[in-house]
């Protein structure tokens, strides 16, 4: 190809256990026009070996990239390198441990470009657990809500101000197909954010700025696992103060910035208050609790 129409990127540090079977639903897409970025973000497995064996099989198609000297910079620096090298005139992303279905890039590529106001797609995921064979998660892979009609264009800043307040699902970084213009304009991702809500500080840039078409359809799987950035932060407590960062940087930033509104501000302000003020949150989750229990005790006494 002298040039693709998507640059599909895939960050990785170690995961050689998924990272194959991530790079193979990308060789399976059904659309012709794409290319792959692989960058290394100072592996120390064989995930190394998989991925440059890929781009030696496959030098049309698949690049092989790493920081100088192998290091180790963070997921968000690590897709901001594969951003400065993509040709296409679409960015996908792919985490190492997912995978698309087939027709993922030809589906969302179509809508896309069949609105021209959108500078950015995304869809629902599946949460894939039923990926282990066992029997005891068979059933237990599951869609969530997203809280958004079905071909939706939303315009700035409607996204941002319902995902802080809890009224649309965050959406996952790999069912997102963004225009490459788009996603330069607005400076890719934050490099201070090396794993937890470099995301959503993403799509907060991305929400304040930019017209995103919301599907329902889905053509990703999110693969749940123990040893995922999400699960192992959340077992190590360290969650919710990761979402305290992402929030203070996102004051900062419009402050900064000017972007956004005062429906966003109120919502960050809202969603910051139980971190700024710990104590007076306690005393209101302990009110609320007191009376929801006098509100039950009240209607049993009724019946």
């Amino acid at each position: 190809m002298s040039r693709p129409l998507v640059s599909a990127i895939t960050t990785f540090l170690n995961g050689e256990r998924f990272l194959g079977e991530a790079i193979e639903s990308v060789l399976a897409q059904t659309h012709p026009e794409w290319e792959l970025l692989l960058v290394d973000d100072g592996s120390t497995d064989g995930a190394t070996a998989i991925a440059r064996g890929y781009a030696q099989r496959y030098p049309d198609r698949v690049t092989y990239l790493e920081h100088a000297g192998h290091a180790n910079r963070g997921i968000s620096a690590s897709r901001n390198l594969a951003i400065a090298a993509a040709r296409g005139a679409y960015v996908a992303f792919l985490d190492a441990d997912d995978v698309w279905v087939p027709d993922k890039l030809e589906a969302q590529l179509a809508l896309l470009e069949a609105s021209p106001g959108a500078s950015a797609i995304y869809g629902n995921t599946l949460y894939w657990r039923s990926w282990t064979g066992d029997a005891a998660d068979a059933g237990a892979d599951y869609y969530p809500v997203l809280g958004v009609r079905d071909g939706t264009v939303a315009t700035p800043p409607a996204l941002l101000v319902n995902m802080l307040r809890g009224r649309t699902a965050v959406p996952c970084v790999h069912s997102f197909v963004v225009r490459t213009d788009a996603l330069r304009r607005i400076g890719g991702f934050e490099e201070r954010f090396r794993g937890m809500f470099e995301d959503q500080a993403f799509y907060a840039k991305l929400f304040l700025s930019e017209p995103v078409l919301v599907v329902e359809r889905s053509w990703e799987r999110y693969r749940l696992h123990d040893d995922s950035c999400c699960a192992v932060a959340k077992r190590e407590g360290v969650a919710a103060e990761a979402r305290h960062r992402f929030l203070e940087w996102l004051d900062g930033h419009l402050a900064t910035t000017g972007a956004g509104d005062e429906a966003v501000r109120n919502a960050v302000r809202r969603a910051l208050w139980p971190y700024r003020h710990p104590r007076l949150e306690r005393l209101r989750r302990r009110a609320s609790s007191i009376a929801g229990r006098l509100a039950r005790r009240a209607r049993q006494s009724g019946d």
